[in-house]
């Protein structure tokens, strides 16, 4: 296990960029899985799954070291309860990206080739409002040295913006994904159709969670 001092290094928001780095290895591990579920190889999908489940547990030991090794008296550049709440929505994405693994593992997906598609590009848009909330986190030294103003406060706004634009299209394409389940379903089996529904939901949280990850950021900036 890491210790407080090691994770924070030079820069005192070393430990949350620490733990962002393990939340991203999940977010890429889970996109891994996506990519061979055409295959139908329910012991190939469930290694992977194991695997992201100790990608996440990793990230889980992190976000404890720091929990329980942040001294109150340690100089931090913003309030410490702001630090543990990014902390903490950081780590509920790990987490969201081990539910939704042990989905797929559940039952196998029973084949829905107008949609399976979707999902996918569905998936991949969920990932791209991530990276971009985890662009702000890697901000966090250069707004620091900004002293959370100026310019690079600034350019952070605008990628909060950026970010909740990215939310707001996958909004968009879970509309559609909804509408085109919900009409096409009935050639499904009833606990396929609920398998799928679950699975677009839980996929729509990664970028609810990562839009509120950005803004929490900017809260911070309006509190400067």
């Amino acid at each position: 296990m890491l210790r407080i001092d090691k994770l924070f290094g030079k820069s005192p928001f070393a430990p949350l960029q620490t733990h962002m780095s393990k939340v991203a290895v999940c977010v890429k591990k889970l996109t891994e899985i996506f990519q061979i579920l055409k295959e139908k190889k329910a012991d190939k999908i469930e290694k992977l799954v194991g695997d992201l489940c100790k990608l996440e547990h990793e990230a889980d030991l992190t976000k404890n070291d720091i929990r329980n090794h942040l001294p109150k008296s340690f100089f931090l550049p913003i309030d410490r309860s702001h630090l543990l709440d990014i902390l903490s929505i950081q780590d509920s994405i790990a987490d969201k990206t081990e539910d939704i693994g042990i989905l797929l593992t559940l039952k196998s997906l029973d084949s829905f080739d107008s949609l399976e598609m979707d999902v996918l590009s569905f998936l991949n848009k969920n990932v791209e409002v991530f990276l971009a909330a985890h662009e702000i986190i890697a901000e966090l030294d250069t707004l620091l040295e900004s002293s959370f103003g100026g310019i690079e406060a600034e350019k952070v706004k605008v990628m909060v913006e950026s970010t909740a634009r990215k939310e707001y299209e996958v909004d968009l394409m879970n509309k559609v994904l909804m509408k085109k389940l919900l009409s096409e379903g009935d050639k499904l089996p009833q606990t396929s159709f609920y398998l799928w529904i679950k699975l677009i939901e839980e996929i729509r949280l990664i970028s609810c969670l990562s839009e509120r990850l950005a803004n929490r950021i900017r809260m911070v900036l309006e509190l400067k």
